[in-house]
């Protein structure tokens, strides 16, 4: 039986390598569907917890693992040779020099050439730039001896989470899939049809790659330009968020993008440097995403020196101050601290002498990071707690923050996401940042 009946018949074996923010996701939608998957990663911890039947990402439902026959967690990669399938989700994070660090890629790459055999399908979910797929790992999955196309399929399908989307969960995603051949796009996209409500099969792997950068590209610029228009529309005395409610009114031709503390999650604040980095290869500047970037990574110092203003107009040094920051994840009603603004701001905050706590209902300690390191765990959200800090820094708008709470209770409060949107007699103890 060739892998595509094997595909159809939900006889094939499944094996996703990196059980994060996609792979978990991915291993369940696979699942509910009837096949049997492998779930690989190094993390010992988290192999532990899926044997457990527990899940350490909150959103993700895992009750289609718990007692399943067909889901084995493991770190031993030699089960590799047991898959038909493998799917890569590792992170493709950036170097202090803002340059792809593909570490995480390539090793997975070398450790699969190790198990690889005749029929097998690799498919690489990581974002990155274009040509990764078929120039660097089909190189590093050929020194095994067999070849892209022809003894095994090769092909990229970008993946396109949304943590806490409960509108659009996985299979609810169109799936884009590109094969190193014709006949990779075949099994590749066989595979997907299984799962997912739409497969956009396209011409090439660097198509697909590119469409994975050209959606967080969008993004990242049209988050810019508003938060740029938060800068100049303060100065100018105009609520920015009033100015964007009126303008989605119009029904065609405008798109609401939000302003923030600093962009945050595991694709905007890192994919557009993937392209920036391919294009110096063809001698081209990527500028617009060079200055979205600039202007994206400056809010924190933004959002800082405003308290700065706010905290001095009251007589009230930055150096000693008490400061509570509220929200470590990079957006509402999630556990999903990756690339988080608070990061940058708790460390601006205390390079400059304020005394700096968090609260996250979703993040009760404080993750280490590549970046930061801090020890620090979430504090209880009480009027009592509130009183006690000069002010309080609303960096991610939880439903859980109640914004009247707030206002009682808290000095001085400075609002990135306008959580608060009627100060309701208490206009000067709210900052709009």
């Amino acid at each position: 039986m060739d892998l595509i009946e094997k595909i159809k018949t939900k006889g094939a074996i499944i094996g996703v390598i990196g059980l994060g923010y996609v792979g978990l996701p991915l291993v369940r939608e696979f699942l509910r569907s009837g096949f049997k998957v492998f779930g690989f990663d190094i993390d010992e911890e988290k192999i532990r917890f899926l044997k457990e039947g527990k899940s350490y990402i909150k959103h993700v439902d895992i009750g289609a693992l718990k007692g399943n026959s067909n889901f084995i967690p493991t770190s031993d990669f030699s089960l590799l040779s047991e898959v038909d399938c493998v799917i890569i989700c590792v992170p493709t994070p950036l170097n202090k020099f803002r340059e792809p660090d593909m570490t995480y890629v390539f090793n997975t790459g070398r450790t699969i050439a190790k198990y690889l055999k005749n029929g097998q399908l690799v498919v690489l979910e990581s974002t990155t730039y274009p040509g990764t797929t078929d120039e660097d790992l089909r190189k590093i999955l050929e020194e095994s001896g067999l070849r892209a196309g022809e003894d095994f399929y090769l092909a990229f399908s970008p993946e396109r989470e949304d943590p806490g989307n409960k509108e659009f969960p996985t299979w609810k995603i169109p799936k884009v899939v590109g094969g190193y051949t014709p006949k990779c796009l075949e099994v590749a996209k066989t595979l997907y049809d299984q799962v997912f409500v739409q497969t956009v099969p396209v011409s090439s792997t660097k198509v697909a790659e590119s469409v994975k950068l050209l959606e967080n590209i969008y993004r990242a610029v049209n988050i810019a330009l508003v938060n740029e228009l938060k800068m100049l529309f303060d100065r100018m005395g105009i609520d920015v968020w009033e100015v964007i409610e009126a303008a989605k009114t119009k029904p065609f031709g405008f798109q609401a993008f939000y302003p923030g503390p600093g962009l945050g999650g595991h694709c905007i604040p890192v994919d557009p440097f993937y392209l920036t980095w391919k294009a110096r290869e063809y001698d081209f500047s990527t500028r617009f995403i060079e200055l979205a970037g600039e202007i994206n990574t400056h809010m924190p110092y933004y959002v800082v020196e405003k308290t700065l203003t706010a905290l001095n107009e009251r007589g009230k040094p930055i150096k000693g101050a008490k400061i509570l920051i509220l929200g470590l994840a990079y957006k509402k009603d999630v556990d999903d601290a990756r690339e988080s603004p608070s990061f940058k701001l708790i460390e601006l905050f205390e390079e400059k002498g304020a005394l700096v706590d968090y609260n996250d209902p979703y993040i009760p300690k404080m993750p280490k990071t590549r970046k930061f390191k801090f020890e620090k765990t979430s504090v209880e959200l009480t009027p009592e707690n509130l009183s006690q800090y000069d002010c309080v820094v609303i960096a991610t708008d939880h439903s859980d923050y109640d914004p009247e709470m707030l206002l009682k209770y808290a000095n001085l409060i400075v609002d990135t996401r306008r959580l608060i949107r009627d100060a309701k007699g208490y206009v000067d103890k709210v900052i709009r940042a």
